[in-house]
């Protein structure tokens, strides 16, 4: 029996990832780490999915030893053959001290568990491409430290939690993922929350709404990289399986991304039958969201993810497409899979569960 350890359950992406890890080997096991106000949560996805083959335990990636029972870390120590780390706090207007608390503390405390598995075969890191930060041009898969600044503390801290991952590859067997935006399931479009380009969505549907033009924001000719989510849960499920993906970086990114002009374009086609007239420029948007009335005109769009719409970088993802090629996995275009993302929002743009958080 093969024993899985996974953090990040039961959101969205752990959820899909548990799921995957189960229908692939029957005689698979998946140990979660929950966080105790997410129990009940957990409980009701972890029956919908298959419970007798799902173990919950309560706990804290923030806490050393997981704040695990010493039985519960011992039986992990000696059954564990994988980990999957997926755990963060992915806002992008998270404070220094909680980001450096969770992502950063509850990576070295994951890792911890790593060293001290008996029988550990492969450590999947979720990093995200954005540890590279500011930069600008260009950004491959074997490069990580080149004295860049960042936009956030989610991003700074991601950064360095894949510092500590990539100095402990001579002992723990890892694979580290970075994703670009994930957005929903390419084939249905089920997400669990409207972030990322939905922000772009919401805005779209607010001002077609209101019969106001739906204005370009920014520079427009920068990339804006989106995957789906199935595309991020398949690479993470065949990296624990094949060995040659150990010691590896992958992004996994569109690798022909669309500029944010063409992608907003297609938003609005798909959503109201009509293209954006005229342009801000990203100095104004940021301004603007910083005023309460404007952010909720915008559904609580946040300031922090404008420059995500104007930032000219390109993620090189050829390693990810060679390993992962082999595997039938490549992401699907984004113009293959908009017409979904659209219209699972358009389902969805109203119910409460998708209500667009305060800032």
């Amino acid at each position: 029996m093969s024993v899985s350890f996974i953090t990040g359950f039961p959101g969205f992406i752990g959820r899909r990832l548990v799921r995957r890890l189960l229908a692939d080997d029957p005689d698979a096991r998946v140990v979660a780490l929950v966080e105790p106000r997410m129990m009940e949560s957990a409980r009701q996805a972890a029956a919908a999915i298959d419970e007798g083959r799902i173990e919950l335990l309560a706990g804290d990636i923030a806490q050393p030893r997981l704040d695990l029972e010493d039985d519960e870390w011992e039986r992990l120590r000696a059954e564990v053959r994988f980990v999957f780390h997926l755990a963060a706090i992915y806002n992008l207007a998270v404070p220094l001290a909680a980001a450096q608390r969770v992502n950063v503390g509850g990576t070295g405390n994951v890792l911890d568990l790593c060293l001290a598995a008996d029988r550990l075969e492969r450590f999947v890191y979720a990093s995200t491409a954005y540890v590279a930060g500011r930069r600008r041009g260009v950004v491959y898969e074997h490069e990580l430290s080149l004295g860049q600044g960042f936009k956030n503390h989610y991003e700074s801290t991601k950064f360095q939690a894949e510092v500590w991952v990539r100095e402990l590859f001579d002992r723990v067997p890892a694979v580290i993922l970075r994703p670009a935006i994930v957005v929903g399931d390419s084939r249905t479009g089920e997400t669990e929350k409207f972030d990322g380009p939905y922000y772009l969505l919401r805005a779209i549907a607010r001002a077609h709404a209101a019969g106001r033009a739906i204005p370009q924001f920014g520079r427009s000719e920068a990339a804006f990289n989106v995957v789906p989510v199935d595309y991020v849960v398949g690479a993470a499920a065949v990296a624990a399986g094949d060995a040659a993906m150990i010691g590896e970086t992958l992004h996994l990114v569109d690798p022909n991304p669309l500029p944010t002009r063409r992608l907003l374009s297609l938003l609005s086609n798909e959503y109201a039958g009509r293209p954006p007239a005229g342009q801000v420029p990203p100095w104004l948007v940021t301004a603007s969201l910083r005023l309460g009335p404007v952010r909720r005109l915008f559904g609580n769009t946040p300031h922090q993810s404008i420059p995500y719409l104007n930032h000219p970088v390109v993620f090189d993802p050829r390693r990810a497409l060679d390993l992962l090629g082999p595997h039938g996995l490549r992401p699907p275009a984004f113009g293959d899979y908009a017409p979904a993302m659209v219209d699972f929002f358009r389902r969805h743009e109203h119910d409460a569960a998708f209500a667009p958080a305060p800032l």
